[in-house]
């Protein structure tokens, strides 16, 4: 009839039309691309860029030499360290604040993003004046032949203050939004306190410690401020690479600055992808357990 053709026209205009979540998507994702080359991309080509002006053997020789090797065992070997640490007890730092009430519960959340607001350099001074030797820990530490200030160990202790908030704030919002009735039913079920956890809140929160993980190492690599006060900067010991790296510029080696850079880059990009493939594996895995 005339009626339904007339009905049916609008209702066949409409389907052919293809559904955008967001209006004008095509301008907002070429200024999105935009703002993410000019921001990210560019600056990062342009550390490239200036590495391939040097021949390989000049790159070998700069990224390779024996102070170098040693910034890097020490600038990855401390961060990996200290984001495990964080991710052991900011995990439980995040499970104290999700599952418990107590006095002081609001101001201990807050002092975890201290170290986001603290200015590095204030965070480097503060705790080298509590762990040198007449500070108010080191004093008690020193006597027992634990010196932490300017040694390797304070710098454990700088990157794992600046690395906790990464954890905490990865891992809380996942126990808040965790089913509790799964907990419930594994105790119905006769599972004990450990096997609960291991069984139904690991998996749970699995993805989010890594990520966690992911980002208070990616943090700890590239820190300076709060490291180079309690560091000590002695080469082969105490020296971290983007230290050595300021030390190149100071010393107008751009080139060499760069290339060490082009190391530090890379290794952190490869690192974020693992965590990336691992994070999906996770999710995968948990996904076809709840099936």
């Amino acid at each position: 009839m005339p009626g339904q053709a007339t009905l049916s026209a609008p209702h066949s205009l409409k389907s052919a039309t293809p559904f955008r979540v967001m209006p004008g998507f095509r301008l907002s994702l070429g200024v999105t691309l935009f703002y993410l080359a000019l921001i990210v991309l560019i600056p990062l080509s342009a550390v490239f860029l200036k590495t391939f002006t040097m021949s390989w053997a000049d790159f070998v020789l700069a990224v390779t030499s024996p102070r170098v090797m040693a910034s890097y065992r020490l600038t990855f070997g401390v961060s990996l360290l200290a984001a495990l640490l964080n991710v052991v007890f900011g995990g439980i730092v995040a499970w104290v604040l999700v599952r418990y009430s107590f006095p002081g519960k609001k101001l201990i959340d807050a002092l975890v993003d201290l170290p986001f607001a603290l200015p590095t350099a204030v965070a480097g001074i503060a705790l080298t004046a509590l762990y040198s030797a007449n500070g108010w820990f080191g004093r008690y530490l020193e006597p027992l032949g634990i010196k932490v200030a300017f040694t390797p160990l304070g710098i454990l202790v700088a990157l794992t203050f600046i690395g906790l908030p990464f954890v905490v704030r990865t891992v809380q919002p996942v126990l808040e939004d965790a089913e509790r009735e799964l907990e419930e039913a594994a105790a119905s079920l006769g599972a004990n306190n450990w096997q609960t956890f291991a069984r139904v809140i690991f998996p749970t929160v699995l993805p989010a410690l890594m990520t966690g993980f992911a980002l208070a190492f990616a943090r700890a690599t590239g820190e300076y401020g709060s490291v180079i006060f309690i560091a000590g900067n002695m080469p082969m010991v105490s020296e971290i690479t983007p230290l050595f790296i300021i030390t190149k510029l100071e010393q107008y080696d751009y080139t060499g600055a760069t290339a060490i850079a082009v190391v530090m880059l890379t290794a952190s990009f490869l690192m974020l992808l693992t965590i990336n493939v691992l994070q999906a594996w996770a999710r995968k895995r948990g996904q076809s357990e709840k099936v």
